[in-house]
Formats: structure tokens, C-alpha cells, sequence
């Protein structure tokens, strides 16, 4: 009996995990380039994420994201971690070696920038000062790739203005901490604003820091992508910036592991988005 090539597995492990945009990417890019594999949702309790990251290799997956709450934990099981995935602190892609080892990254600063050099290509991010409101897990992301592309100063500000003193401690100089009440005097001659917090995603408080200060020069981009035009990105654009929605981010973010685990880099496309969008 002739022995059948092993069917690639990869899949997203969170909790909760229902509401991710990613099975729906992956399938579509498993079908259009005709690869044989599956990628499936996974809903793993904190208490078993271990077990589960141990067994998934033996069943036929070659890797796996990882979304909230995982996405620190998964740093301590893995025999690999690169240095960007070492430097935020968090691992949302894991690839499971053919020698059994664990190999941990984090792609959220790629998405971010290559996001941003598609859909806005005249982008200079060290000819100026860049604004980042908010100070949680995205923003280490954001804050890392920034400075990796050469912006010479990044001006920070969230509520809690202890976590936002945190990440200034962590990268250095560069990070300018501003209180919240003066979030909108940071967008002052900034080329770069990036909201990588929840304000203004459907469900969550509405963005309510002033824009008068913005640039009409500014690309102005936000992470959230529920709506896809948010306040923030709608007041800008009326402003004559250029502006960046967050859906593009998650798409990018998940071509490096695709490539990884299935061998083929995949395109991101209007048609890309599309899939993930359609209902």
C-alpha cells in the first residue's frame, strides 16, 4: 500500500477564539494556491495550553497563531524565541519543527509596517515624529517596528499613564510619554499616528481626543478594523491625510507563518480582504 503525504495542519489557539478573522484568511489562501492543508480555530483554556502545544505537533500540525490570552505564555514553552518576538514580549506565531523544537515570533510589527507601506507608499517614517495612543500589547508591537524603521521620536500616551512610563522605560529615549490630557498636542507635526488602543472598536469607548493639531502632511493609521472606517480614521482623512485601516494589518501579519508552515508566501490583495470581510 502506497504510504499518503501527511496533510499540513495549522490553526489559531485563543480563548476565546470564535470571533477570528484568521481561519477564514488561511482557508482562503490554502484554497486559491490549490495547497492541500486545513486551518482550524482552537478554544484552549489557560490551564491546558501547555498540554495542547505539546500534543498538536504528533497530530499533524506543522505551527499555529496565537491570540489573547496566550500570547505571553507560549514565549516560556518554546525552544526558539526571536529576538523581536523577545523584545515585545509576546509570540503570536508558532512554528513546530521537524526536529521537534518550538520556534516562537512575533508578526505583529511586520504587519504593522508592510500595512502601512502598501497603502501608504510616499510614507517616511524617520523624516518625523510619530504619536501612539495607547500603551497595551499592540503598542509594543507598533513602538518596536517604529523605531526598527527609523522614527526619531515617539510620543506615547494612554490612560494609565504608568503602563505608558513602562514602555519608555523598556525602549529607551526616543519613547516621550505625554498624559492623557495632552494626547492631542502630541499629533503636532507628527508624520506617523497610530491608535493601537480599543477606543473606537464597536462595543468599546468612542475616540474623543482632539485632532486639531494633526498634520494634513500625517499618515494616520488605526488598529482597529471594527468598523473599518473608524472616527479617528474618518476626521483625519477630512483633514487631508493619508489613512490606513487596521484590516490590513491582520492580513500581513499572517503571511509569514503561512510561509512557514505550507511553503508558499501568499499575496495580499483586494481579493484577500474581500474573503475575510464576506459573511
Amino acid at each position: 500500500m502506497t504510504e499518503l503525504p501527511r496533510i499540513p495542519l495549522a490553526g489559531v489557539i485563543g480563548a476565546p477564539v470564535a470571533h477570528s478573522k484568521s481561519p477564514r484568511l488561511h482557508g482562503y489562501w490554502l484554497k486559491k494556491y490549490g495547497i492541500a492543508g486545513h486551518y482550524v480555530p482552537l478554544h484552549v483554556a489557560p490551564e491546558d495550553l501547555e498540554q495542547v502545544i505539546r500534543a498538536l505537533p504528533k497530530c499533524g500540525f506543522v505551527g499555529c497563531n496565537v491570540t489573547i490570552p496566550h500570547k505571553e505564555a507560549v514565549l516560556s514553552l518554546a525552544d526558539v524565541v526571536t529576538d523581536r518576538a523577545a523584545l515585545i514580549g509576546a509570540a503570536n506565531t508558532l512554528i513546530f519543527r521537524r526536529d521537534g523544537r518550538i520556534h516562537a515570533d512575533n508578526t505583529d510589527g511586520y504587519g504593522f509596517t508592510a500595512n502601512l507601506r502598501q497603502n501608504a507608499p510616499d510614507w517616511r517614517p524617520a523624516s518625523g515624529p510619530a504619536a501612539v495612543i495607547g500603551a497595551g500589547g499592540a503598542a509594543r508591537a507598533v513602538i518596536a517596528s517604529l523605531l526598527e524603521v527609523g522614527v526619531p521620536e515617539i510620543r506615547l500616551s494612554n490612560r494609565t499613564r504608568a503602563r505608558a512610563e513602562a514602555l519608555r522605560t523598556e525602549f529607551g529615549a526616543k519613547v516621550v510619554v505625554l498624559d492623557w490630557s495632552q494626547a492631542g498636542n502630541m499629533m503636532e507635526d507628527a508624520v506617523t499616528v497610530v491608535n493601537s488602543s480599543s477606543l473606537g472598536m464597536v462595543g468599546k469607548p468612542e475616540f474623543r481626543i482632539p485632532l486639531d493639531a494633526l498634520s494634513p502632511r500625517a499618515v494616520v493609521t488605526d488598529l482597529v478594523y471594527n468598523p473599518l472606517k473608524t472616527r479617528l480614521l474618518a476626521e483625519a482623512e477630512a483633514n487631508g491625510c493619508i489613512v490606513v485601516d487596521g484590516l490590513g494589518m491582520l492580513l500581513h501579519q499572517a503571511v509569514p507563518g503561512f510561509e512557514r508552515w505550507f511553503g508558499h508566501k501568499p499575496e495580499v490583495d483586494q481579493a484577500a480582504r474581500d474573503a475575510v470581510l464576506a459573511e
